[in-house]
């Protein structure tokens, strides 16, 4: 889970979005040449992948909602004897409350669920991003995930995208999301080959293993800013609470003034 995890130990590299279609190795899937490409920050300094945190202030009321699909590459027992992880009650909420969000989700989510994955990666309320095949960790130690070997790391990414495109996501960009949200300088040096921007986050929802709605809701009401990225979740088995507090926040924050967007949208007012 990206539940709250330690400030990574490298500083996000500083960097200036630009245009930039993702290379054939990443590339989201068919369709993708129709629509114009999702921005992205790079190249990064020292061939190092770039991380984006946040937006730019200067974007005014805006914020990002992202939730991480988890689901580990040997889960699959688990989900036979009926473990949710999915949500596709959080899905409908959104849709119903008209938000546009990011989905972060892992190959194997997309495998296990690709009726859903295919639902979400052509509603153009959505988008989908990369959150690994399988799950396990780019840097340890790391909340107890397995460790992906240093020279697996781009296949990994790819190994993703590759799902999404066999369910029939369409509305995929070429964004990535480290597990846990743990990383180091090996892992952004392991990861260019896969041309993908790094996404973290600067406001933790606390959604992971909450029992309390409302103080998920509470947490991320008093934490967004202009230009906030919030990471929540998409797991019901781990995170059982977030429908329930989006159906807070949602109106609260459209109350302040704010709108949602994707983190396309985000990264590209960044530039200004």
């Amino acid at each position: 889970m990206s539940a709250s995890p330690a400030k990574p130990p490298v500083p996000a590299p500083a960097g200036k979005p630009s245009p930039s279609a993702p290379s054939a190795s990443a590339a989201p899937g068919p369709g993708t040449a129709a629509r114009q490409a999702p921005p992205t920050i790079a190249p990064g300094p020292g061939g190092r992948t770039a991380v984006f945190e946040r937006g730019a202030a200067s974007s005014g009321k805006v914020v990002a909602l992202t939730f991480d699909a988890d689901m580990t590459a040997d889960q699959g027992p688990r989900a036979a004897r009926g473990e949710h992880f999915d949500n596709p009650q959080l899905i409908a909420t959104l849709r119903r409350l008209k938000v546009d969000a990011t989905v972060f989700m892992t190959g194997r989510w997309a495998e296990e669920y690709p009726d859903q994955a295919r639902s979400i990666g052509t509603d153009p309320l959505f988008e989908i991003a990369n959150h690994s095949y399988s799950h396990y960790a780019f840097a340890a130690p790391c909340y107890g995930l397995p460790t992906v070997a240093r020279g697996d790391m781009a296949a990994d990414v790819r190994r993703a995208f590759d799902a999404f495109r066999r369910a029939g996501a369409r509305n995929v960009v070429p964004y990535f999301r480290f597990p846990g949200g743990c990383y180091d300088d090996d892992a952004l040096r392991a990861l260019a080959p896969a041309k993908v921007t790094a996404v973290q986050w600067d406001v933790v929802s606390g959604d992971a293993f909450a029992k309390d709605g409302d103080a998920v809701a509470e947490q991320v009401l008093a934490g967004v800013k202009p230009g906030s990225l919030v990471v929540m979740h998409c797991t019901r088995s781990a995170a059982p609470v977030t429908e329930r507090a989006i159906r807070r926040i949602v109106p609260e924050l459209r109350a302040r003034g704010y709108r949602f967007v994707k983190v396309s949208e985000l990264m590209a007012g960044a530039r200004t």
